[in-house]
């Protein structure tokens, strides 16, 4: 259970907010799912739209520790379940090289010699645990298979030692952002759920709860100019994270009021490449010259 009082999507929705995450009606129900059925969470859509916040703000809201995997190209087994002390091992036997290869090896694989990693630390966790497997989708298949048996059983299965069940079930959420299609075993143990860009009031709103001392008027000029940046053709458009980063600037510069010289000499923070940069100062050159002309 998430925690004693949250009995339905709304307490939820309300217990996020006192930790700043801001769930729509989706989100809530989607995360009191998780939590009655005991099913992981996956998250997609697009890079800094709130999906690691989410297993923050639930490690706040459950009083739990977060434990963190993040995937990239070339993680495998060693670095997401567990990995055997070699030099330990090694050690422990050159310090009693008469001993029978029997005896050695019930002692160098056991417990004093196993190096738990993300997945098997959740497992073992004698307290419930977030798990966050973040950004899934930059493994390989193979590495991905790993992930199934905790995902479904909540269990890791070492050779040598044998099957290791969860202590106390973790909650488990997995984000990606969809830069290959995840596999149907995968997505089969997990209720989906997507995020999106925020809609205007929406974002808004997350800009007063995240930015201290924003004002209404800069926060909606904010979310408005983000939202029109975002419906131009950009190889990278601007994630919520990067409009609070955005409001945070504009507030350290002392700006009270978006003007178009500040918009166009701050757009470094909001966009990443310099050819994003230069098709929105010429979008934003031709408005102001097509609201002079008239």
């Amino acid at each position: 259970m998430i925690e004693q009082g949250l009995e339905s999507p709304l307490d939820v929705k309300e217990g996020l907010r006192r930790f700043d995450y801001l769930a729509d009606d989706r989100i809530a129900q989607v995360v009191y799912l998780a939590d009655r059925l005991a099913k992981p969470i996956l998250v997609e859509g697009p890079a800094g739209v709130g999906k690691t916040e989410l297993a923050k703000a639930l490690a706040g809201l459950t009083d739990r520790k977060l434990i963190r995997l993040q995937c990239y190209e070339g993680l495998d087994e060693s670095k997401a379940l567990y990995e055997w002390n070699y030099k330990k091992q090694l050690l422990r036997i050159q310090a009693d090289e008469s001993a029978a290869w029997s005896e050695l090896e019930q002692d160098i694989f056991s417990e004093d010699y196993l190096l738990a990693r993300p997945l098997l630390e959740a497992i073992r966790s004698a307290d419930p645990v977030v798990l966050l497997i973040d950004e899934i989708d930059r493994v390989e298949v193979e590495t991905e298979a790993l992930m199934l048996e905790v995902l479904s059983d909540f269990q890791v299965s070492i050779p040598e030692l044998g099957t290791v069940s969860a202590a106390t079930q973790p909650l488990v959420v997995l984000t990606s952002n969809n830069t290959r299609e995840l596999s149907e075993a995968l997505k089969r143990r997990c209720l989906f759920l997507h995020i999106g860009y925020p809609s205007v009031e929406r974002e808004k709103e997350i800009l007063l709860a995240r930015v201290g001392g924003l004002g209404e008027l800069l926060a909606d000029q904010i979310a408005r100019l983000v939202r029109s940046v975002r419906n131009i053709q950009l190889k990278k458009p601007p994630s919520v994270s990067e409009s609070i980063d955005w409001a945070r600037t504009l507030l350290a510069l002392g700006v009270a009021e978006v003007e178009s010289e500040t918009v166009e000499n701050t757009l470094h923070v909001l966009l990443k490449y310099q050819n994003d940069i230069d098709r929105v100062s010429r979008d934003l050159s031709s408005a102001r010259t097509d609201s002079l002309a008239t």
